[in-house]
C-alpha cells in the first residue's frame, strides 16, 4: 500500500503563504492523479486541486487563482502552494492519489495536516 506523508502546513497569517507537500513511499504512477482535499470543522470536505495526466490542473471555485498545484514524478510528491490565505481556508488539508488495483481503482489518503489562517 502507498503511504503518503504531509508536511508544510501550521499557522499563517491572513495574506501569508504556505507550500504543502506530499510524498508517496512507493512508485506513483505520473499517469496516476494526485491532489489536495481539505476539510473544515463541520463542513464537508472539499476539493483544493488535483492534477490528471493530460489535463489541465482542477481547482476549487474558492481557490480564485491564489493556489498552485504542481507534482515531482521522480520523487513521487505533490505540492500545494498557497498564497494569499484566508481565515476562511482553515482547515486539515489531505493529500490523495488514486490508482488500479486489479479491476478497480484504489484512492489513498494521507493523515491530513493543519492550515491555520489567523492573525
Amino acid at each position: 500500500q502507498v503511504q503518503l506523508v504531509e508536511s508544510g502546513g501550521g499557522l499563517v497569517q491572513p495574506e501569508g503563504s504556505l507550500r504543502l507537500s506530499c510524498v508517496g513511499s512507493e512508485t506513483i504512477l505520473s499517469s496516476d492523479p494526485m491532489g489536495w482535499y481539505r476539510q473544515a470543522p463541520g463542513e464537508q470536505r472539499e476539493l483544493v486541486a488535483r492534477r490528471r495526466a493530460g489535463r489541465d490542473p482542477d481547482y476549487g471555485d474558492f481557490v480564485e487563482g491564489r493556489f498552485s498545484i504542481s507534482r515531482d514524478n521522480a520523487k513521487n510528491a505533490v505540492y500545494l502552494q498557497m498564497n494569499n490565505l484566508k481565515p476562511e481556508d482553515t482547515a486539515v488539508y489531505q493529500c490523495y492519489t488514486r490508482r488500479v488495483e486489479g479491476a478497480s481503482w484504489r484512492t489513498y489518503w494521507g493523515q491530513g495536516i493543519q492550515v491555520t489562517v489567523s492573525s
